[in-house]
Order: C-alpha cells, then sequence, then structure tokens
C-alpha cells in the first residue's frame, strides 16, 4: 500500500475519477469539491457569437466543463474550423461531439497549447486571424495576450462560473485530522485560491503539508502564500499526478 493520502479538491465528478486512478495504484484519497461549476444563463451575445462561429479560424476551449457546455450549445450552430484544448480529457470530450481537436502532448497549459503547431498553421492560413476562447468567468489572459501579439482578434465566450462550495466551519482541518491526509492536491489557481480561503486561520498548519500543484503559475501562487512544500507537477492530469508522487517520499505525520 502506498505510504501517500491525498486530499483532492477537484469538483466531484473528476475527483471521483482521479481517486479511481489512484486507489488502483494503492493511494488512498478524500475527495472535498473546493470548485462549483455553475453554468451561466444563455444571453444574447451568448447567441450572437456563435451565431458567426464560422468567421473565427481557431475556437479554444480551456476546460472540461467550457467543453461540457460549449457542446450543449453547438447542435443549433455549424462548427467546421479547427478546435483546440490545452488537455488531453477536454479533447476526448469535444472528440466524441465529432470535433476536429487538437491539444499538446507534452504539458497541459496555455503555453504548451501557444506552441502547438496546427494552433499556428490556422492563424497563419487566415488572412484576419480571429480566435474564440470559450472558458469560464475570469482567468488567464495569457492566451489572448500572446494571440493578439501574433497579430490575431481574440473574443472569449463565457459559460460558467467557478464558485466555492458551502462547508461548515473547520471541515477542511477536521478532514485532513480524520483521515490522517498526508498531501494536498489543486488542479487550477482558482482551487488553489479556495483551499486558501477555506483553510481560513487553520492555513499556516495546513501549509506545512505538500501541496501538489500542475503548473509553475500555481506553485507560484501557493510559495507566496505561505505554502512550504510546493510540488509542482506539470500538468493537471492523473499520470502527472503519479509521476509526482512517485518521485516525492511520503512524509511521515
Amino acid at each position: 500500500m502506498n505510504a501517500w493520502r491525498l486530499l483532492l479538491t477537484r469538483p466531484a465528478e473528476e475527483s471521483a475519477e482521479l481517486a479511481a486512478t489512484l486507489a488502483a495504484r494503492g493511494i488512498y484519497s478524500s475527495s472535498l469539491p473546493l470548485l462549483r461549476i455553475e453554468a451561466l444563463t444563455e444571453s444574447v451575445e451568448q447567441r450572437a457569437v456563435l451565431l458567426e462561429l464560422q468567421r473565427y479560424c481557431a475556437v479554444i476551449v480551456v476546460s472540461k466543463p467550457a467543453a461540457r457546455l460549449a457542446l450543449a450549445l453547438l447542435d443549433r450552430y455549424q462548427a467546421e474550423q479547427p478546435w483546440f484544448s490545452v488537455g488531453a480529457a477536454t479533447a476526448r470530450i469535444l472528440r466524441e461531439h465529432g470535433l476536429r481537436v487538437y491539444y499538446p502532448e507534452q504539458g497541459d497549459d496555455s503555453e504548451a497549447l501557444l506552441a502547438l503547431p496546427q494552433l499556428q498553421q490556422a492563424l497563419t492560413a487566415a488572412v484576419a486571424p480571429q480566435v474564440l476562447i470559450l472558458r469560464g468567468e475570469g482567468g488567464r489572459e495569457l492566451l489572448a495576450d500572446c494571440l493578439r501579439g501574433q497579430g490575431a482578434r481574440v473574443d472569449y465566450l463565457s459559460l460558467y462560473r467557478r464558485l466555492l462550495p458551502e462547508y461548515p466551519p473547520a471541515t477542511l482541518p477536521q478532514r485532513i485530522a480524520a483521515e490522517r491526509l498526508n498531501g494536498l492536491v489543486v488542479s487550477s489557481g482558482q482551487g488553489f485560491t479556495h483551499l486558501h480561503e477555506l483553510a481560513g486561520h487553520d492555513w499556516p498548519r495546513l501549509a506545512r503539508l505538500p501541496l501538489f500543484v500542475p503548473s509553475p503559475r500555481v506553485a507560484d501562487m501557493a510559495r507566496a502564500a505561505g505554502a512550504q512544500f510546493v510540488v509542482d507537477c506539470r500538468g493537471a492530469n492523473a499520470a502527472a499526478l503519479l509521476a509526482a508522487l512517485q518521485a516525492q517520499p511520503a512524509p511521515d505525520l
């Protein structure tokens, strides 16, 4: 049996999938979802963008929730251009709908996507490239800024918002203590922000636990907030987490 005992913080369905993968490797995990996805009501602005979907040379989907919500709308609109995703799991959802989707096989972040040859080809093939990014409210601007720097016009279509589920006070430290958890896992910057918020005054103690994060950006966020043992998995997928766990000995608590 593996010595790691992890707290998973992804939305419930994604945590269940990750927990099953970990369990198959003998790794104990406990799920406390720190992201609740709330779909935005379809607006006039959304419909206007989707009605003119064909004017975009590329559509970029940044998350699995964005993919699922986009597919619920797409039956009413044509989508013949190449689609792009940050990771394989998002691409798989889109491909099941019959879309032509590309994603970086090494790394699942904006930087890896920007280096994807198929995305560069889509931009250079268009006389006046226009790109649509499907995402939740807010989020990083790096992707859009870099695309604009390459001469593309970039539009956003927000499909959902991320909320922190409501939990009774002290839920987080009580769960960690009761189940003797010795590692925390977050899959995004928003996930870490919610972890830090839910920890409250217990954060200085929890900050001593190993914290597994998906990217250098989230690692920097965590260290700036006082996390003492941050492991950058260089990816948010299960394979990246498993590789990081294998490389790090579990602490004795």
